[in-house]
């Protein structure tokens, strides 16, 4: 079993618009308000809770959001919601590559969306979405420029609302390593790969990552790693060998010892965490 892996929750198949736009109840309440975890590998989305009650669990973090919020969530990160019944709000989503304005290299705002977050939702949000969710809803003219130019003005006011500093001076080339550790994390790709393929050096490379995050280069790409086999202990049923081997490694015991040295505890133990009597 692997996590879901969708475009729009419960399907599989792409929408065929500039984005969506839907309300919380055309979803959730053919759920029974229970949006179970999930991901999706090319889209990012914002969701605005006005009213009711919302549990979001992202990457096994579980918080009671305090409304009105707004919500980012980036591509694969893997999420799931909890609403009381007649919760209020909306879910608006976004292919990843329609959007480079939002999410390409040279986007000043890209940086503070990279990692799920959430805020308040003040009135300048919440009114940009309910304007964007009308133009959704309609066929006039000009539409799709106005649906592109609400989209970007919600971006930019999520993005301010998001705690982080103001400047990512290496915030392209982040975003470029970013994308070649989802692509070939489970290759076990060395940090003398991703510099090659960055067209840097490694210590280049571990300057930028430095930098950023704190981290040496080898150490980013290993919390990368072991993220994804935390997400994958928590929601699927994968024993632990089937899990290590998905990962790169091809020896069990080995995934074992290295998962306790990162994340202070067996995986198994880890596991257990999440077991529902």
């Amino acid at each position: 079993m692997t996590i879901p892996t969708f475009d729009l929750y419960g399907e599989h198949s792409a929408f065929p618009d500039l984005l969506h736009c839907e309300t919380i109840n055309d979803r959730a309440a053919l759920h029974d308000w229970q949006i179970g975890v999930h991901r999706h590998a090319d889209l990012h989305q914002f969701f605005l809770l006005t009213g009711g009650r919302a549990e979001m669990t992202v990457d096994a973090e579980t918080r009671v959001l305090e409304l009105p919020a707004i919500a980012s969530v980036p591509r694969n990160a893997v999420h799931g919601f909890r609403f009381a019944q007649g919760t209020r709000g909306y879910v608006v989503t976004l292919p990843v590559s329609a959007f480079p304005q939002i999410f390409g290299d040279d986007s000043e705002i890209a940086a503070r969306l990279m990692t799920w977050g959430a805020a308040v939702a003040d009135a300048p949000i919440r009114d940009t979405v309910e304007a964007l969710a009308q133009e959704h809803r309609g066929a006039g003219f000009a539409r799709l420029t106005l649906l592109t130019g609400l989209t970007l003005r919600l971006a930019a006011l999520v993005a301010r609302q998001m705690d982080g500093p103001q400047t990512h001076p290496y915030a392209r080339r982040m975003a470029a390593l970013d994308a070649l550790i989802r692509a070939r994390l489970r290759s076990r790709w060395r940090v003398a790969d991703y510099a090659a393929a960055l067209g840097m050096t490694p210590t280049h490379l571990s300057r930028v990552t430095r930098a950023e995050t704190g981290l040496s280069a080898s150490a980013y790409i290993e919390r990368h790693l072991f993220q994804e086999a935390r997400r994958l202990l928590a929601y699927t049923r994968a024993s632990t060998a089937e899990i290590g081997w998905m990962l790169g490694f091809e020896d069990a015991s080995y995934f074992s010892r290295a998962f306790r040295r990162h994340c202070g505890m067996p995986p198994n133990a880890y596991r257990r965490q999440f077991l529902r009597d």
